[in-house]
């Protein structure tokens, strides 16, 4: 594999392992050479090669599973390559409606060049230097009002931590914590790989309607990451009584919650905050559509809070913030600063003018009505034409879970692939130790085609979905 000696050598690595898939050079369910072995061989840093599986996986090229390492998905691989007797299939798939992408024909480019200029007139010399491994205190500042303002979290500045996406801060939590996890019995398979790269084999928690079931956390646990906002995939908010039983936990353990606020900007059934956080007396078994705010608001002391700008603007930018708890800070930003790069000085500039100015806000809101009415299109459409199938997790983000009938999972995903359709079943997300009873289907990303291609994307599904 030939790559380049200098530049981008982490976005050449994963064009050249998307080039090897669709040439059938790598073939479906084939085991990646671990990070290390792989980084060796190549002469490139292990964060480097990381990066480029955990952006593979995200797109659906890879898998990551817990004791199995990093392989070639098989739905790509068969979508990407001919098969015998079927003709030639298309070299990759015409439609992606795989989750939790962005649009990325809606980056704001105008203003944030005006933000870039902007941060660049006005930065200090002292900002192209080595920097503070938190980052620079602009970003700091103003993600301290934002994310206050917006998801109510409790920090100041001094409690921030940037870095450069949600992987590179569960990877250092990871680093620091480095046994008896607990998570989510479906969430992301490039998350269990990440703790599976640091020899940690978590506990899966089981998922039902009302989040993660947080009192059966088990004792001998010491860090839960949840998503309780909007539980990924399956779509429901952390019911308020469990809020306070994870956070109950949290105390009477020692332990430590990571909260994972992938899409908190995008609700469409509610606000995306309270701002006076969770009453946690009668109305703590309610069920009403009250606003979802950050959990972190309920102890912040014993949760660390994670974001990033990779749903809200580019998974490109690699920005994102981990609100630490004040005892944990020496230690984040001691093993921040000895074995992780920091994110570009000046995007972390434009950001916070980016964030100052409005700008950040006004994108927000443009995206969170875009996508609304994308949510609004796939809904309808699925009530007219597959009215026999039940949609769920509607609320929020950027995808819906549409169920299927029991054992017809994998069929479904065939038929998907052979109409040119880049999206992945439940089980995908659900950890291999997870137990007990699971449901059938799929999770369907509207984020990322273009209005030109959306109508095409919606009919090449509805082809691809069972019959009554």
């Amino acid at each position: 594999m030939d790559l380049p000696a200098e530049g981008a050598r982490r976005t050449a690595l994963a064009q050249a392992l998307r080039s090897a898939v669709r040439s059938g050079r790598l073939a479906g369910g084939t085991r990646l050479p671990p990070y290390r072995a792989l980084a060796a061989d190549l002469g490139l840093a292990r964060n480097a090669v990381a990066d480029a599986y955990a952006e593979l996986v995200a797109e659906g090229w890879f898998t990551a599973r817990q004791g199995s390492g990093t392989r070639v998905a098989e739905g790509v691989a068969a979508a990407a390559a001919p098969s015998a007797g079927a003709g030639p299939a298309p070299e990759r798939p015409r439609h992606d409606l795989l989750q939790g992408k962005p649009d990325p024909a809606s980056f704001p480019r105008g203003p944030w060049a005006t933000s870039a200029r902007r941060a660049l007139a006005g930065a200090p010399t002292e900002a192209f230097g080595p920097g503070d491994p938190r980052g620079r205190p602009e970003l700091r500042r103003a993600l301290a009002g934002y994310l206050s303002r917006t998801r109510g979290v409790r920090t100041g500045p001094e409690n921030i931590v940037v870095c450069s996406g949600f992987a590179n801060g569960l990877r250092l939590l990871a680093s620091l914590r480095p046994r008896d996890w607990a998570v989510e019995a479906y969430g992301l398979p490039f998350h269990h790989g990440i703790l599976d790269a640091a020899g940690i084999r978590p506990h899966p928690v089981a998922v039902d309607e009302d989040g993660a079931r947080t009192g059966e956390v088990p004792a001998r646990a010491r860090t839960l990451l949840l998503t309780p906002a909007h539980q990924f995939p399956t779509g429901c908010a952390l019911l308020p009584a469990r809020r306070a039983a994870a956070v109950e936990w949290a105390r009477s353990t020692g332990g430590l919650i990571v909260e994972d606020d992938y899409d908190g900007e995008f609700r469409y059934d509610r606000k995306p905050v309270d701002p006076t956080p969770w009453q946690l007396g009668e109305r703590r078994n309610s069920r009403q559509r009250l606003p979802v705010g950050a959990l972190q608001a309920l102890d912040p002391d014993r949760v660390i809070y994670l974001g990033t700008a990779s749903k809200s603007l580019a998974p490109g930018l690699r920005l994102g913030w981990m609100v630490v708890p004040p005892g944990l800070m020496e230690e984040v930003t001691a093993a921040k600063g000895f074995g992780d790069w920091a994110s570009s000085t000046l995007d972390q500039l434009t950001l916070a003018e980016f964030i100052r100015s409005g700008a950040y806000d006004r994108h927000v809101r443009k995206m969170r009505l875009q996508y609304q009415r994308r949510r609004n299109d796939l809904v309808a459409r699925l009530a007219a034409d597959a009215p026999h199938l039940r949609v769920s997790g509607v609320a929020a983000g950027l995808h819906i879970v549409l169920e299927l009938p029991p054992g017809t999972e994998p069929d479904v995903i065939r038929s998907a692939a052979r109409q040119g359709l880049a999206l992945h079943g439940l089980s995908y997300f659900r950890h291999p130790d997870a137990v007990g009873p699971h449901a059938d289907g799929l999770v369907v990303g509207y984020g990322t085609p273009t209005d030109s291609l959306w109508s095409g994307a919606l009919d090449a599904l509805m082809r691809a979905l069972p019959a009554p």
